[in-house]
């Protein structure tokens, strides 16, 4: 049957973006394009029929046109895309054009243009790598540089190369459209089509108010100033255009709540909320136009609205200047939403959202020097996100940590390493890198791949029902009032309402993939948690008490977050992994003794009792459930400390970093040994007894090591703690054993680092003393400096004046490299000049000295010519003079 080509004259009918077709029909005779357009220009809306219509045209008659899929990055930017293109052509959704998001879908057989998330397309293409069915992908808004659109581009570059059939367009507002045009194009750059701005003319006001942030987020007092801000730009708006409506853009849910709030009592207009954790049905009312005869609209938003979607008939932004993105302290690992200032991209985009339809404004709650503050661009999320699924993913398609994938940045080392350490400790991924069974099951379920194993562990501890529960309450990162978990769940399994009824739907869906896969070890096993190697015998859950269940299915997730309480009033907690963190306020948690943490965030002042981080999700836990759940980190050992010159033991019961008791105990080599290697790498060396004999020889092999380097060792302290098996092992078998600090013989101990043959010549190159004329030998001082990066000094040799008589070659150590300083000495051994250059010295200074010193010192010879003099440690009297 003959497919009906979608009528582009009624779809692209008054978008900018119509003008701009005949280049992209061109341009997808390649295979590749990428599409370069302002927001509200339609690309959006044109594109995908546009790819359907040309597709349909090179295709047989006989064989049917694969669907034309485009990743959208939010859910409701999805929905409203698929709704609007559906009206346009006439059909409902899912008829000809559909969506497809998380717990949600409305295509059908006949479905042609199919609107996704990135995480639906990037788990698609996971499960079948060829996605049989699909012509095209568009992957819209990719300059956002999230992580899962970053995937995308990689893989279906590389996909391309295989399905020559496979069209693939990139499209965004603000894009380096030349990089992504070389990463897409197989052989040649994918040629890059280009859309004019359709801006109207737009006023500026900027309307700075109190302080935005502290250490609690974004001020209450700044809010307010956002809503008054608003309220009154609004009531002026309407006055100069009837019907204007506004688009306030604030950070997040709660502070679009608070702010639309105080708007109620503000204003008469009709306020409306637009986020990511809303009900479809709410964030539809906010996206369509405002039908004839209804009040004016504002519409607080977070940048979800920022270039992702149009809500239709605004004239008038009123802008925060902040926003949401993703942060990772590796240190605590701790990965989140942080409150920061946004990009002036985006601040560009949320502007130019009033100058679509006609000519608008935009108020900034800021001032100029704010904004000349603000980055120039949006941070890529892959540079500072938890990369634990995007490693997964990468290892089930085969390309681990992105090697030989033409993505638009690298994964950063150290984000990569601690998610593939991550990812190992779930059984996702193997030694080599390569995805387990179990990793291609985790990286298919609808949640990051620490909640799947926890769903899939927990089911087999509490029951499905019960950790599905808990999961899909947490898994989707949506605020938990007072951080309280159970009260989170009770209040959604009781509840009616547009949020229970979705949570229930995923529930239902979650505890139906945890049947099907079942636990994540050997049929026979309930296993509490295979990643944290405990295994409960018997398939009751009578293990867990009822109180404990959702902290157990928490903890089972994340472990190293189990928590215990500190102090009496609940408000410092310690974790597992070593962390302190304060309770929200108010926390219904805080009479519980432990824990299991699901959120923490990084926070300062009084929020967070100190301790630079807040509990934003947990559950209660007991004791017994905390060890039966938390694996390895569950132990008892002895641990030793080094206290002035000995090792003290104690057998400890831990959880982590959490101890629950503590019994004095012998100590033994065992425990000694790391006692005192720890002592001396926190401490320093100076904990050993350094000596004359030791602080030499350490500083003549440095002097060594500096001029000849290798192999004569070198002596700075990164050195020698690099190397303390070596050269303290049998001191520090000794201590081990009762012996004292104090006997070390640390000179003896740094001759095993003596390299062989080249020590024979040791004496040779840095001698201990050196000859004089006097027939004396004087001891030379070497430089107590180590490292190779300090600055150089000299050996120094402090000898009388009258030694040195006739003495005109400096003297040089180490094969001529280093000349010897003298400090010359008065017959009370008071220095007198110092030198490098004897010679010179008699030729000159000398005369001054003589001058002076005669008259003071008359018994020690001071002769006019010193070069013919001898050279005594004697007075003239005892030297016959």
């Amino acid at each position: 049957m003959d497919v009906v080509p979608f009528d582009l004259d009624r779809i692209g009918r008054g978008l900018p973006f119509a003008e701009s077709v005949p280049a992209l029909e061109t341009a997808l005779h390649r295979g590749a394009a990428v599409v370069q357009a302002p927001p509200g220009t339609g690309k959006t809306t044109v594109v995908p029929p546009v790819i359907a219509n040309v597709l349909a045209d090179a295709a047989p008659t006989s064989q049917p046109t694969g669907r034309v899929v485009v990743a959208q990055p939010r859910r409701v930017a999805a929905r409203a895309a698929a709704r609007r293109l559906a009206a346009l052509t006439g059909t409902q959704p899912g008829e000809v054009v559909g969506w497809s998001v998380r717990g949600e879908s409305t295509t059908q057989p006949s479905t042609r243009i199919e609107f996704v998330t990135p995480g639906i397309m990037l788990r698609r293409l996971l499960r079948d790598p060829e996605l049989p069915g699909t012509a095209a992908v568009v992957l819209d808004e990719v300059h956002e540089r999230g992580v899962e659109s970053d995937l995308l581009v990689g893989m279906l570059a590389e996909l391309r190369e295989l399905r020559e059939d496979l069209t693939v367009v990139a499209m965004s507002a603000t894009v380096d459209a030349a990089r992504f045009a070389e990463l897409l194009g197989a052989d040649d750059s994918a040629p890059i089509v280009d859309c004019p701005s359709a801006l109207y003319p737009l006023d500026l006001v900027w309307a700075p108010g109190p302080q935005r942030l502290d250490d609690r987020g974004v001020t209450p007092a700044f809010l307010s100033h956002v809503a008054r801000t608003a309220a009154a730009a609004h009531a002026k708006a309407l006055k100069a255009h009837e019907g204007t409506d506004a688009l306030v853009f604030v950070p997040g849910a709660r502070e679009v709540s608070r702010v639309a709030t105080e708007l109620h009592r503000l204003t008469r207009a009709d306020i409306l909320e637009l986020h990511g954790q809303l009900p479809p049905r709410e964030q539809d009312r906010a996206v369509a136009g405002r039908t004839p005869g209804d009040p004016p609209r504002i519409v607080v938003t977070t940048s979800l609205a920022e270039s992702s979607l149009t809500v239709n008939g605004v004239r008038l932004v009123i802008d925060s200047g902040l926003a949401r993105q993703p942060r990772r302290d590796a240190g605590r690992g701790i990965s989140g939403l942080v409150t920061v200032s946004a990009s002036k991209a985006s601040a560009d985009q949320r502007a130019g959202r009033a100058a679509r339809q006609g000519p608008g404004a935009v108020v900034r709650c800021y001032d100029d020097a704010t904004w000349g503050a603000m980055p120039a661009h949006t941070v890529p999320e892959v540079r500072t996100a938890d990369l634990t699924f995007a490693c997964l993913a990468l290892a089930v398609w085969g390309a681990p940590g992105g090697d030989g994938l033409s993505l638009p940045d690298p994964l950063p080392s150290r984000a990569r390493a601690d998610a593939d350490a991550q990812l190992r400790r779930l059984g996702a991924i193997a030694e080599d890198g390569r995805a387990t069974d179990l990793g291609r099951v985790l990286v298919a379920m609808p949640v990051e791949p620490r909640w799947g194993r926890a769903l899939l562990d927990g089911a087999a501890l509490i029951g499905r029902r019960a950790a599905a529960e808990v999961i899909a309450a947490i898994a989707d990162g949506a605020r938990v009032p007072a951080a309280d978990i159970p009260a989170l769940v009770r209040r959604l399994r009781s509840g009616g309402g547009a949020k229970s009824a979705r949570w229930a739907r995923e529930v239902a869906r979650l505890e139906r993939i945890s049947g099907q896969h079942g636990p994540a070890v050997e049929p026979g096993i309930v296993h509490a948690s295979a990643v944290n190697g405990v295994l409960v015998e018997g398939g009751t859950h009578g293990e867990v008490p009822r109180d404990a269940r959702e902290g157990a299915v928490v903890g089972l997730g994340k472990p190293e977050w189990i928590a215990k309480r500190v102090d009496n009033a609940g408000e410092q907690w310690l974790l597992a992994s070593g962390t302190r963190a304060g309770l929200e306020p108010g926390s219904s948690l805080r009479h519980h003794e432990w824990l299991a943490v699901a959120e923490l965030s990084r926070a300062a002042g009084r929020v967070a009792a100190g301790t630079g981080a807040v509990i934003r999700a947990a559950a209660p836990l007991d004791e017994p459930t905390a060890l039966l759940i938390a694996g390895p980190l569950a132990s008892e050992h002895t641990r030793g400390e080094f206290v002035n010159g000995k090792v003290r033991a104690r057998r400890v019961r831990a959880v982590g970093a959490i101890d629950l008791s503590s019994t004095p105990v012998a100590a033994d080599p065992h425990t000694a040994l790391p006692a005192v290697r720890s002592a001396l790498h926190s401490q320093g060396l100076e904990l050993l007894p350094w000596d004359d004999a030791a602080r030499s020889l350490r500083a003549r092999l440095a002097l060594l090591h500096r001029h000849l380097g290798n192999p004569w060792p070198a002596m700075d302290d990164t050195a020698l703690l690099d190397r303390l098996e070596e050269w303290l092992s049998v001191e520090l078998q000794d201590i081990a054993r009762g012996a004292s600090l104090r006997s070390v013989k640390v000179a003896d101990a740094l001759r095993r680092l003596l390299p062989w043959p080249e020590a024979s010549r040791l004496e040779e190159l840095v001698p201990q003393r050196l000859a004089v004329p006097s027939g004396n030998t004087a001891r030379i001082d070497y430089p107590q400096v180590y490292s190779p990066e300090e600055p150089q000094q000299p050996p120094v040799v402090a000898v009388k004046l009258q030694e040195c008589f006739g003495w005109a070659d400096t003297p040089r150590l180490v094969d001529g490299h280093v000349p010897v300083q003298f400090h010359l000495l008065s017959p009370a051994r008071r220095p007198l000049a110092i030198t490098d250059d004897l010679q010179s010295f008699w030729s000159g200074p000398y005369q001054q000295v003589r001058s002076e010193m005669r008259g003071r010192y008359p018994k020690h010879p001071w002769p006019e010519d010193p070069w013919n003099a001898v050279a005594t440690a004697r007075t003239k009297k005892r030297s016959g003079g």
